[in-house]
């Protein structure tokens, strides 16, 4: 089974950042590089790494910001990349899909389970997409 985080809200706490609205206006991706995790990354990567030793695929799909251009949305991709090495340093993800915003994530990944803050991807999902709030307790399930 392949197991997908979204980033912003789910995983990482963009939203938490001081001024993330202005700097994301701004072009500027320090919010996308100094936002704290949102689930204890220590007992996220032990699960992670649990579910790949047996069997699961892990992947990452999340979305480029809002109104970006090429340049910047390449400048934010890569903040999102380096943040994953550096906040689950011990996980190597199948996949990291930094997509336009507002790509359907159900297109762009087929299939598997979904964790994700924002309803309308998990609605467009269906079933098998699921709340941040409920990382740890379905992860732990997985094994």
């Amino acid at each position: 089974m392949k197991i997908w985080f979204d980033m912003d809200g789910t995983i990482a706490d963009l939203y938490g950042v001081d001024g993330w609205l202005s700097d994301l206006i701004a072009c500027e991706t320090r919010p996308y590089e100094i936002a704290k995790p949102l689930v204890d990354p220590l007992a996220l990567c032990a699960f992670l790494n649990e579910a790949k030793a047996n069997g699961h695929e892990v992947g990452i799909i999340s979305w480029t910001s809002k109104g970006g251009t090429t340049e910047y949305n390449a400048r934010v991709a890569t903040a999102k990349r380096e943040w994953l090495a550096r906040n689950l340093p011990t996980v190597t993800w199948n996949e990291i899909r930094v997509v336009a915003y507002g790509t359907n994530k159900k297109t762009a990944c087929g299939e598997g389970i979904l964790f994700d803050d924002e309803e309308g991807n998990r609605n467009a999902w269906g079933r098998g997409a699921y709340e941040p709030s409920e990382i740890l307790e379905i992860l732990a399930h997985l094994g």
